[in-house]
This record gives structure tokens, C-alpha cells and sequence, in this order.
């Protein structure tokens, strides 16, 4: 299902590498004449050092010698390695080889002329080259030839169109046939897939693989064999996952170690604006100015989706894939194959379960992932080497999103904690505790804004603590009870709530309008009339605490907005 998925968007995408054919990066060109004469060495890399991309005949490196169509790193063509030996030198014979049975087999001048340049021994004027030093410095370089006046490397010449056709894909096979199972034809079968690498894995690390020898074979197959995959099939998923793992690619996102790449199974208007509505979502970077900058034109995409504004029909589909780095080979941790219309549900969820009010609320409304994962983590440091981000939250709050269940417990423990910590209850953290609390209950759910027919004990002494905090700050321009006391208040309320009522009446008396006295007073005795009639509670669980911090955002915006209101009046 996946492989097959994967297929399908090699397919849609009219930029795709035609089969037989690959992107890689070259670094050095060794440009010669027709007679194979060496004329000089040209370097490739930009400033920061990474070679040029270009579209080259698709092969790569097994244990066995397996050279590449007219290009290679510096072992298979110019024979150099930082650790020579007989079989390194092997390995570049056996370049040289299939440079000179290609070229007898096509009899083309530009193809002579590198086997020329072998055969009259021109190697050994790149190694006096200029360029040979920094050459020296990464074996793993990867060069190819150019004739001297032509515009095109020499795999990219009109001769090599007939070639790939021809020779196919350089591969380890040994001739095998059967039935593919992604596409169903009988063809060639792969005995080991290709490589698609991600972020923190190996470069040899691949999705399909089977370790010989180790009780995975069964029937007498070994290896690829074992889950029979044609070359054409390994081609294609192979290709549309190292095109989505392009840099500077809009279907993929990255969050610690998981690589997510996202795609529509229709490239209409509809899948295209869903595609690029996800990455605004949960691609970020640390030095963004403004994370959400783009949520609220995701929110209207997938509104747009939804309601049928941008036509869907019924066979469009979203796909979600989560890749993780893994010793043998790449772990997939997530898979999500939807109705494009029923995934946009499930992000408008996400929008609602997350709103709640602000003071800003026409500048951000909505939270994006960045936003979220950032508020509950020290520092705010969510990537790098100094993030101090638990590894598996990432994963597990994407997944909350897009399957519209509860949101994990260690996301609402975390904001709890951060807020704890700092004293700071932001739009986000507060967002979080919502979102976190009305989807694992029901029949308490909390309001968008202020709710005065809220009767949830934690609640309420939130907002009595947030008038509590207000009044001291009219007064004297403070907040020590915040400081001192929210987090005892928050936990323990019977424990604190006397003293910071007999504290908060000495700042009462210090508030000079007598307006606000008024305000103030009949909103505490509105509160406190709510109170248990046993009194504050001994403790609040996480939950309740949770609320008491709702409660307290809820009021504080509440004054807010009614100090935009009197001055509005004024």
C-alpha cells in the first residue's frame, strides 16, 4: 500500500527522473579533447562546498563492483583512495572495463575519448592538477568527463539516451524473474532495493531490505526475493522518495529524528494547496520571526476543502508517511492514507481544539505545530543538539492531529510543568491545556473565553486567583502573589487561598478608584459564591490543575478585554 502510493506520485509528477536515470552531485569535471588528451580539471561545488546536481545514469554501490555509467566518486574513476589496495584498484579496472565495452558497443567519438584518456594513461595528469589537492581531501567525490567546447557532460550527451534504454539500470541482480507485488507484472526482480538515505541514517539505508542470513528467508529466496519487487517498481518509489527528500522540498518536514513526507494523490488544485497548506503547518525553522504567519491561510485551504469549495471527489486521497533511522534499515513509524476531505476535518478539529481567546486574536488566532512543541520545552530550543525536546512527543502530537485523537499526555504534562516553571501562562500553553482537557472529556468542556457558568472547582480558583493578581497589580504595580504563590495555589488551594485573600485585601484598600473597588469586590464574592461549600479543595489533580490555569488565562483576557472596552467608551 505504501510502495504503491509511493508509485502513484512518481507518476503524477511530471518532474520525475525518467526511469533508468537519477539526480546526484558532482563535484569535478575532468575536461578532455576528442583524442582523450587531458586539458584540465574544473571545479563543480558551490561556496559552501556541495557539488552541482546533475541528471545521471542510476546505479550505486554494493560490496561487489558495481561501476557507474561514465561517472563516479575518485575509487571507480581516477583510481584514488585514502586506503589503496588491490581491490580498490580492482574496482577501478572494472570502471575502466565498462567504459571501454560501452564505447565499442556504441562507437561514439565522446565515449572513445574517455577511454582514450585511460588508455594513454592521462590519469596521471589529474593528479598534477591544481584542483588534485582538495580533491584528495573526500574520496567520495563523484566526477564525470566533459569534452573540451561542448556545454554538456558527457552522461548527459544524446548517445546516452539509447544507452540507459539499453543497458538498463546498473544493479546487482542476477537475471531473476517473478510476479512484482506493487505492480503485478511479470518482470526482473531487485535482490536488494536502492538506497533513499534520510536524516540520521546511513548513507547505504534503504525502506525495502532483508538481511541475508538472519532468519528472514524462507522457501529457498533470500534477500529481495523473499517480498518479490520488480527494477521498474524499486525505480519508481525510490525516485518519489528521494524527490519529496529534495532540499528545499515542500513534501517533507522534519521534527528530531522523524522525516514525514506528505503528499495528495491528484496534483489539481485541491491536492496542491493541501500539500502546500501541511508544510506551512509543521515545517518550521528555528530563526522564523513568526511561525504562524501562514496558519490562518491553512485554516481557509482546508475549510475551502471541506466544505466543498475546492472540488474534491471521492478517490482523492492524502498520504502521510513517517520515517525514522533505524541500524537496518528505515523504520516507518507512521502511515495515513485518507480522504482528502476527511483529513481536512481533521485539521479544522485541530484549529478548533486549539482555539481559544487572546488579546491579539486578529493577529494569531491559530497555533501551528512550531508554536506548540516550542511552549513546552526548556528554553524554547526544539532542534539541534541543545534541544532538550522529549524525542517521542514530536511524533506522537503530529499523529494526535491527523487522527484526531486525545493529544498525549506528556505534551499537557509538559505545559504544566513549563508554566510552573516560568510563572507564564501564554496563548499557547493555554491553547494546549484546552485542546488537551475537552478531548479527554466531554462533559466538561472548556469555553473559547470566559465562562461564568464554569463550576469546576479548579476553574474557579483560577479566575479568583487571576483577580486576585489584578487587584495587586492596580495597587501597587506588582505581581508578588503570582510569583510567589500560583504554583501552592494551583495544587494545594485550601493551603494558600487564606492567606492570599488576607494579603489581597491590604492591596484592596490601596486601589484609589472607587469604580474598581466596586468591580472587584462583587466579582470575587461572584466567585466565591461558586466555592464549595466545604471550602477550597486540600489538593487538585493534574487535571484540575490544568483548569485552575484556564480558569486564570480565561480571566486575565477577560480584563483585558474589558479595559479595551472602557477605553473605547472613554
Amino acid at each position: 500500500m505504501i510502495l504503491q502510493a509511493l508509485c502513484d506520485y512518481y507518476k503524477r509528477d511530471k518532474s520525475a527522473v525518467p526511469f533508468g536515470w537519477m539526480k546526484a552531485n558532482l563535484s569535478f569535471i575532468v575536461v578532455i579533447d576528442n583524442e582523450g588528451h587531458f586539458i584540465r580539471v574544473e571545479d563543480c561545488r558551490n561556496e559552501k562546498g556541495k557539488g552541482q546536481s546533475y541528471m545521471l545514469p542510476k546505479g550505486e554501490h554494493n560490496n561487489s563492483e558495481t561501476p557507474l555509467l561514465f561517472w563516479d566518486n575518485l575509487m571507480y574513476a581516477l583510481d584514488y583512495t585514502d586506503k589503496p589496495s588491490k581491490t580498490t584498484h580492482n574496482k577501478h579496472l572494472s570502471f575502466v572495463k565498462r567504459c571501454r565495452e560501452v564505447s565499442s558497443k556504441y562507437n561514439d567519438k565522446t565515449l572513445r575519448a574517455v577511454v582514450l584518456f585511460y588508455e594513454q594513461k592521462e590519469l596521471l595528469k589529474v593528479y598534477q592538477d591544481p584542483l588534485w589537492e582538495t580533491m584528495k581531501k573526500n574520496p567520495q567525490y563523484n566526477v564525470s568527463f566533459q569534452i573540451q567546447g561542448s556545454l554538456r557532460i558527457i552522461p548527459n550527451e544524446d548517445v546516452f539516451l539509447n544507452i540507459v534504454q539499453s543497458e538498463g539500470i546498473v544493479d546487482d541482480t542476477d537475471g531473476k524473474k517473478g510476479m512484482c507485488l506493487v505492480t503485478g507484472a511479470f518482470s526482473k526482480l531487485i535482490k536488494t532495493g536502492t538506497k533513499t538515505p534520510i536524516k540520521g541514517c546511513k548513507s547505504s539505508a534503504k525502506l525495502v531490505s532483508f538481511q541475508k542470513s538472519s532468519g528472514y528467508d524462507s522457501y529457498g529466496n533470500e534477500q529481495g526475493y523473499n517480498a518479490p519487487i520488480s527494477v521498474e517498481a524499486d525505480f519508481t518509489f525510490s525516485s518519489a522518495i528521494k524527490k519529496m527528500m529534495e532540499e528545499g522540498s515542500r513534501n517533507k518536514f522534519l521534527i528530531g529524528n522523524r522525516t514525514f513526507l506528505f503528499w495528495a494523490s491528484k496534483n489539481d488544485e485541491a491536492g496542491t494547496q493541501a500539500e502546500e497548506s501541511i508544510f506551512n503547518m509543521f515545517g518550521f525553522a528555528d530563526d522564523e520571526d513568526d511561525p504562524n504567519r501562514n496558519i490562518e491561510q491553512v485554516r481557509k485551504t482546508f475549510n475551502a476543502i471541506y466544505s466543498g469549495s475546492l472540488k474534491t471527489s471521492l478517490d482523492d486521497k492524502f498520504y502521510i508517511l513517517g520515517l525514522a533511522p533505524n541500524s537496518a534499515r528505515i523504520a516507518v513509524t507512521y502511515w495515513s492514507e485518507l480522504p482528502l476531505k476527511e483529513f481536512a476535518a481533521l485539521i479544522l478539529r485541530h484549529f478548533e481544539d486549539m482555539r481559544i481567546v487572546d488579546k491579539r486574536d486578529d493577529k494569531k488566532p491559530y497555533i501551528g505545530l512550531y508554536s506548540i512543541l516550542k511552549s513546552v520545552t526548556l528554553d524554547g530550543i526544539i532542534s539541534g543538539e541543545k534541544s532538550k525536546l522529549q524525542p517521542n512527543l514530536p511524533e506522537a502530537v503530529v499523529k494526535s492531529i491527523f487522527q484526531g485523537v486525545p493529544y498525549p499526555y506528556t505534551l499537557f504534562a509538559g505545559c504544566i510543568r513549563r508554566i510552573r516553571a516560568e510563572q507564564n501562562i501564554n496563548i499557547t500553553r493555554a491553547a494546549i491545556i484546552k485542546a488537551y482537557l475537552n478531548r479527554i472529556d466531554n462533559q466538561q468542556k472548556i469555553e473559547v473565553m470566559l465562562d461564568k457558568e464554569n463550576t469546576n472547582q479548579g476553574y474557579l480558583c483560577g479566575r479568583l486567583f487571576a483577580v486576585l493578581d489584578k487587584i495587586q497589580e492596580e495597587a501597587n504595580n506588582q505581581h508578588s502573589i503570582r510569583e510567589r504563590y500560583m504554583n501552592s495555589a494551583s495544587s494545594t488551594p485550601a493551603a494558600v487561598f487564606s492567606t492570599i485573600l488576607n494579603l489581597s485585601n491590604h492591596h484592596f484598600e490601596n486601589l484609589k478608584n472607587e469604580g474598581r473597588k466596586i468591580y472587584f469586590d462583587k466579582l470575587k464574592g461572584e466567585i466565591v459564591s461558586k466555592i464549595d461549600a466545604n471550602g477550597f479543595k486540600a489538593q487538585l489533580d493534574l487535571q484540575d490543575q490544568g483548569r485552575f490555569f484556564i480558569g486564570y488565562y480565561h480571566q486575565r483576557q477577560d480584563f483585558f478585554k474589558k479595559n479595551e472596552e472602557s477605553n473605547d467608551e472613554q
